[in-house]
């Protein structure tokens, strides 16, 4: 029982940075950009809150620091597709591979170091309840608030004005144009809003899941991350349960090394993507739901005027 306890626990950590990025990644895409670029901005936010935290000993100054690397990554992707048309597919890609270089670079002097010994945050009382204490009140605090997180996008995308506008953006960014609102500016608000989240993903996997710095260390997660929004067919939601999904798979590769499943490591490492494969797949099978659920204008340039 301890185990599955712990195992719970392990869920939650690993799926937070899925759900926050998701969700980043969701407000870009509402807002009808793509932005492929998410496992640069976290590995950039990695270093950059790792570094912070490891000169002031702030966890929170860090997320700080790593929200605003993601921020400005992705305002610099606004503004190339935004305004000077890029193409959303490549321009994210090349992001991707800037953020992965430079991170290794900026990293390169902190490579191998690690923060002193995390706070314990366990929750007096609560914390020790049997089973349920050791598996959902011993958190970071932040992985509550990836769930806080998720139920102000809910708020936000259908309850809110901005929302609303937000979402129309994303279905028709010309007639949102035709009443008005300024479409480029609140998609490069979107997209600057969502790197920020991602940047939040990136300094908690470098500061609180494993707190030191390596080379590469989101590992990939910037892909689930996005394929989780079609899994969850861009609601916020959903994308909290995927990311808990998918964290549960890369947990349970780690269980079953544990328990000495004679399998080889290779294979048990291939567990999340092998997932996020067979996940997509399942979903592209029916291209008339995804259509009906994917925001028409995604992936497309718009020309004010044209």
């Amino acid at each position: 029982m301890n185990e599955f306890a712990l195992l719970l626990a392990a869920t939650l950590a690993s799926g937070t940075p899925l759900a926050i990025a998701g969700l980043g990644l969701l407000l870009n895409e509402r807002a009808g950009v793509l932005n492929l670029g998410a496992e640069g901005m976290m590995l950039v936010a990695a270093i950059a809150g790792f570094a912070t935290a490891f000169l002031t000993g702030n966890d929170w100054i860090a997320f700080a620091a790593g929200a605003a690397a993601g921020a400005l990554m992705a305002a610099g992707f606004g503004v190339l597709v935004i305004w000077l048309n890029t193409n959303q597919y490549a321009t994210g890609l090349a992001l991707s591979l800037f953020g992965g270089g430079f991170s290794a670079f900026v990293g390169a002097a902190w490579s191998g170091k690690k923060l002193d010994e995390r706070t314990s945050h366990a929750i007096p009382y609560l914390s020790d309840i049997p089973f349920i204490g050791p598996a959902f009140f011993k958190q970071h605090p932040m992985v509550y608030l990836a769930i806080a997180f998720t139920v102000a996008m809910v708020w936000f995308l259908y309850r809110s004005r901005a929302g609303l506008v937000l979402r129309a953006i994303g279905e028709s960014p010309e007639s949102a144009h035709s009443l008005g609102y300024k479409v480029r500016w609140i998609r490069l608000a979107a997209v600057a809003g969502g790197g920020a989240l991602c940047g939040v993903a990136g300094a908690f996997l470098s500061v609180v899941y494993s707190p030191m710095w390596v080379e590469g260390l989101v590992a990939g997660r910037g892909w689930i991350a996005l394929a989780l929004t079609a899994f969850a067919t861009w609601r916020p939601a959903r994308v909290l349960l995927g990311a808990y999904l998918f964290g549960g798979v890369t947990m349970l590769q780690f269980q079953l090394q544990g328990e000495g499943v004679e399998i080889a490591s290779q294979l048990l490492a291939m567990l999340p993507y092998l997932a996020t494969i067979v996940v997509l797949a399942l979903i592209s099978r029916n291209p008339t739901w995804i259509r009906v659920n994917m925001p028409a204008s995604l992936g497309k340039p718009f020309h004010p005027g044209a």
